[in-house]
């Protein structure tokens, strides 16, 4: 998550303390979302911040696109998985900025939170999961503890716009810390993965897929890849309620 709930937050805060109040062009953004003005009306009611947000959600989808291409193609060409890899720290980029331009125009958007959390789950869930099975972690046991990955990351974004508000904040209003590891964390694995291609340590690689498989693969199950707990860590992390880092 970027920083546009703590826009969001802080345009509250100021507009119960001053006169008249402003909040940021929230109330504005409500009533035009609420209006029945045509089939595009909704677009009047985006923010630039928000149309931002939205492309941290294509950088995410593009990413699966790119490791659906990789498994479709030749397992030595790695010119797809490099370009769903590369996609998501650009996600990354989009997730930063829009934070960025909704401090820089003072506009809050209730919208533009919402927007925030499912775009980040798109690209720093379901793409590095994506890319997770493209590279061979697709057994089927290896394929629930990627969806557990998921689901924590979704848990965790639930979570936060519900708490958020109630988390220690600074004098600007920005919450101190994160409650649980942010899920744009998930950026390394998604170097650990570039490295791995470049190794060959992938299904088709030179040397398989990095650790190996325990269990037996022609089985209904297919074994696991152990490497796939890593993801199972990485869910749990962003879930736990004792892990607390400060926000930059």
């Amino acid at each position: 998550m970027s920083l546009r709930s703590s826009v969001a937050n802080a345009g509250a805060a100021k507009s119960s303390s001053s006169s008249p109040p402003d909040d940021g062009g929230q109330e504005k953004q409500k009533k035009l979302l609420a209006a029945d003005a045509g089939h595009f009306s909704m677009i009047k009611a985006l923010h630039l911040a928000d149309l931002i947000t939205e492309l941290n959600g294509f950088c995410g989808f593009m990413s699966i696109l790119s490791s659906m291409r990789y498994c479709l193609g030749p397992a030595t060409s790695y010119g797809n998985i490099y370009l769903a890899l590369a996609f998501i720290p650009f996600g990354l980029f989009f997730d930063f900025m829009d934070g960025k331009v909704a401090r820089w125009r003072q506009k809050s958007s209730l919208m533009g939170q919402e927007l925030d959390s499912l775009a980040d789950l798109i690209s720093f869930g379901v793409a590095p999961a994506s890319a997770a099975f493209a590279l061979g972690l697709r057994t089927p046991l290896d394929s629930l503890l990627l969806a557990f990955f998921v689901l924590c990351g979704l848990t965790r974004l639930a979570r936060f716009n519900v708490t958020v508000s109630s988390l220690p904040k600074d004098a600007t209003g920005k919450s101190r810390y994160f409650e649980g590891t942010p899920i744009p964390t998930s950026l390394c694995m998604v170097g650990a993965m570039a490295w791995a291609v470049s190794q060959g340590r992938v299904v088709g690689g030179e040397k398989g897929v990095l650790g190996g498989v325990m269990g037996d693969e022609q089985s209904w199950w297919g074994g696991v890849h152990p490497v796939v707990g890593v993801f199972v860590g990485w869910g749990c992390a962003m879930v736990s309620r004792t892990i607390h880092i400060p926000k930059p």
